[in-house]
């Protein structure tokens, strides 16, 4: 903007002065033209630099002298700036004048020497002055984006710690309050989640004791349907606490690997088998990676069951490289899921269970370092990928 200015206000300031340069010389060219016509009208000699149809007269400015107007007109004649005037004359000739415009052309010429060597020093301390200034702020915000990634990317203990917004008797600038906004979200939203952790924790921790005893009490119970009944919401609530404590143990982002060389094909095939379910298992390249097979066979025994239980058969399990598909042909994901990802307790249709094992799938694949990407392909069902890493 201030280099802006100072070109609008040099072009201002040399439109100016060179009309003020050539309207005073057009002036002194239609007097002297005025007093050659007076001159001539009354037979008395001409004065220098007068003359009827002299060389050198712009063809422009005697097409207008014959047209009988008159007119002025600034060219170069005999390598000088000249000042042409002319009007008409008697037999469709032209009376013109000329006067020597060197030293207006070198006010001008002057003029915009000036301006282009005192516009330069203070353009260039411009931009110098805003290249740090502009580079400071940048550095701050870039600083701010970045720690916001690192929030939005799990990493709640991200601050951007922003000197001014430490301090406040400094002067507190928009950076700054955007810095000191995006660090109390962080901490408030981190406070909110540990808390949330800690209640799931201690809920699924306090239930187990209970559990325990119910389940205790049911085998005790004679065989009937109702046993089987009892029994059945006493595993099923079992089922659910132990989810709950692993999606715990998940969000608290302590969990470690055991990592060991697998067979992908195999452990595929074994994951088939302990779910009971029939399931199709193609091995298109086998692969063997370094994995902890524990969690990754949890991760697959979830999608196994949520393909069974959401989804319709058949249910495929491909194994290609270090890439997992579990697919099955019913309606597909929900879009919400599609867009959000799992949401814990939320299911589609009042269907069974509690949305806990695409959670708990996707958690466990994050620690493994996979990604785990669910779809709906062209050609109906549902499509959960799992991509792992390639560790040497």
């Amino acid at each position: 903007m201030c280099c802006a200015l100072a070109a609008l206000l040099g072009v201002l300031v040399h439109v100016s002065v060179t009309d003020q340069t050539v309207g005073r010389a057009r002036d002194d060219a239609l007097s002297r033209l005025g007093e050659a016509t007076r001159a001539y009208e009354a037979g008395d000699p001409l004065r220098r630099g007068a003359g009827v149809d002299p060389p050198g007269v712009p063809e422009r400015l005697r097409e207008l002298a014959v047209s009988g107007r008159r007119g002025t007109m600034v060219t170069e004649h005999d390598g000088h700036p000249t000042m042409w005037a002319a009007g008409p004359a008697e037999g469709g000739r032209i009376l013109a004048v000329r006067v020597d415009h060197t030293q207006g052309q070198r006010t001008i010429d002057g003029l915009d020497g000036a301006i282009v060597w005192s516009s330069a020093p203070a353009i260039g301390a411009t931009l110098l002055v805003g290249a740090f200034a502009v580079t400071r702020v940048t550095r701050r915000l870039h600083t701010t984006a970045r720690v916001a990634r690192r929030i939005s990317a799990g990493d709640l203990d991200a601050r951007v710690d922003d000197p001014r917004a430490k301090d406040p008797t400094r002067p507190q600038d928009e950076v700054a309050s955007v810095a000191a906004a995006l660090d109390s979200m962080a901490a408030s939203l981190q406070g909110k989640l540990l808390a949330e952790q800690r209640f799931t924790a201690d809920v699924a921790h306090e239930l187990r004791t209970p559990l325990t005893g119910l389940h205790a009490a049911a085998e005790l119970l004679p065989p009937g349907r109702p046993t089987e009944l009892v029994r059945d919401r006493v595993a099923a609530l079992r089922t659910l606490t132990e989810d709950l404590l692993e999606i715990s143990r998940l969000e608290s982002g302590r969990e470690r690997l055991e990592v060991d060389p697998e067979a992908l094909g195999a452990l595929a095939g074994r994951v088939v088998r302990g779910s009971g379910t029939d399931t199709r298992v193609d091995v298109v390249r086998d692969a063997r990676v370094e994995t902890d097979r524990r969690r990754l066979e949890r991760v697959l025994g979830n999608l196994v069951a949520n393909a069974h239980r959401h989804g319709r058969a058949p249910v495929v399990l491909t194994v290609d490289g270090p890439v997992i598909t579990v697919r099955d042909h019913g309606d597909g994901y929900p879009e919400y899921l599609l867009a959000h990802g799992p949401q814990r307790f939320r299911t589609e249709g009042g269907s069974k269970g509690h949305g806990l094992g695409l959670t708990i799938a996707l958690g466990q694949a994050e620690v493994l370092g996979a990604g785990l990407e669910f779809t709906n392909p062209p050609g109906g069902g549902a499509l959960a990928t799992l991509t792992l890493p390639q560790r040497p």
